[in-house]
C-alpha cells in the first residue's frame, strides 16, 4: 500500500461525513496520486469499522461486471462493496427528496445465501451455498465528484472503490427462485424510467454468468480475511448502464417471469 494510516482514516472519515451532510468530495486519485486498489479496500474497510456496533452487515455487492464498464475505466477487473442495513427498501418504496445526493439505478441479480463462502470457490459451491436468487434494483450514489471541477480529471477505480463502489441501496423483489432451476445468462430485464424504456440486459452481460461474480467476490474478500456469511444478500453486477434518478423519478424494472421491482424518487 502506497497511504499511510493516518491518510486512509482520513480519507475514511471524509466519505463518511460526505454521506452524512450530502456533500461531495475531490477525487481521492487527485488528493493522493500514488494510491493503490488495495488503498482503496482499505479506505472501505476503515469505513466499515467505524459503523461496527450502528449498522449491520447484510450482504455485498459487485459491480464493474460489464466488458463496457470496465473498458470505461480502464480495468480488467470487477470491484465490491459492502451493504448496511440502512440501504435496504422494499420494492414500491418512495425514496424521499434528498436522501440520496446523485443518484443512480442499475438492474442485477441478487443471491441470498444460506451457506458461508470463502476463498477459491467453484461455480457449482456458489450455487450449493445460495438459498434463492430474486430480481434486485442497486441504488449508486457518490460521495466522491465525477469530475474534478479544475482539471476535468474523472474519478476512477480508486475513487469508486473507496466510496464504497458507489453503493448506496438496494430494493429486491418478492418472487424467489432456484439457481438450478434457470439458466440465470438468460434472466434480462426491460427497466423503464417515467414509463419510458430506457434499457434491456440479459444476465449474460455479467461475466458471461452472474455465479461467476460470487466465484469471484469469494476469493477477493478472502485476500481481506473477509468471507461471504449465510443470510448475506449477493447483488452480482449490472447487465445494464447506470440509469441516472433525479427527484420525481420512477423506475420499474420488469425481469418477466421472473419478477419485477420498482421504486420512485420523490
Amino acid at each position: 500500500m502506497a497511504l499511510t494510516e493516518t491518510q486512509i482514516n482520513d480519507a475514511a472519515e471524509a466519505l463518511l461525513e460526505a454521506e452524512k451532510s450530502r456533500e461531495q468530495i475531490g477525487l481521492l486519485s487527485k488528493a493522493y496520486p500514488n494510491m493503490t486498489l488495495d488503498d482503496a479496500y482499505a479506505i472501505q474497510t476503515a469505513q466499515m469499522e467505524r459503523k461496527k456496533g450502528e449498522h449491520d452487515i447484510i450482504g455485498w455487492k459487485i459491480g464493474l461486471t460489464s466488458k463496457v464498464m470496465q473498458d470505461a475505466l480502464g480495468i480488467d477487473t470487477p470491484d465490491s462493496g459492502v451493504l448496511y442495513d440502512y440501504m435496504r427498501f422494499d420494492s414500491g418504496a418512495v425514496i424521499p427528496k434528498g436522501h440520496f445526493i446523485q443518484p443512480r439505478i442499475e438492474a442485477e441479480i441478487a443471491f441470498v445465501m444460506k451457506a458461508p463462502l470463502e476463498g477459491e470457490v467453484t461455480r457449482e459451491d456458489v450455487l450449493a451455498a445460495t438459498d434463492y436468487v430474486t430480481p434486485a434494483i442497486e441504488i449508486l450514489d457518490t460521495r466522491i465528484v465525477r469530475k474534478d471541477a479544475e482539471t476535468g480529471q474523472a474519478r476512477v477505480i480508486f475513487d469508486t472503490v473507496s466510496d464504497n463502489a458507489a453503493n448506496a441501496g438496494i430494493v429486491l423483489g418478492s418472487e424467489r427462485h432456484d439457481p438450478r432451476a434457470l439458466d440465470l445468462r438468460w434472466v434480462g430485464s426491460i427497466v423503464k424510467h417515467n414509463n419510458d424504456v430506457v434499457a434491456t440486459g440479459l444476465g449474460a452481460g455479467v461475466l458471461d454468468d452472474p455465479v461467476t461474480g460470487l466465484v469471484w467476490l469469494a476469493r477477493r474478500m478472502a485476500t481481506y480475511g473477509q468471507r461471504i456469511e449465510a443470510g448475506q444478500v449477493i447483488l452480482s453486477g449490472s447487465f445494464i448502464g447506470p440509469v441516472e434518478c433525479p427527484s420525481g423519478s420512477r423506475i420499474e424494472a420488469d425481469y418477466g417471469p421472473f419478477g419485477f421491482v420498482s421504486l420512485t424518487f420523490d
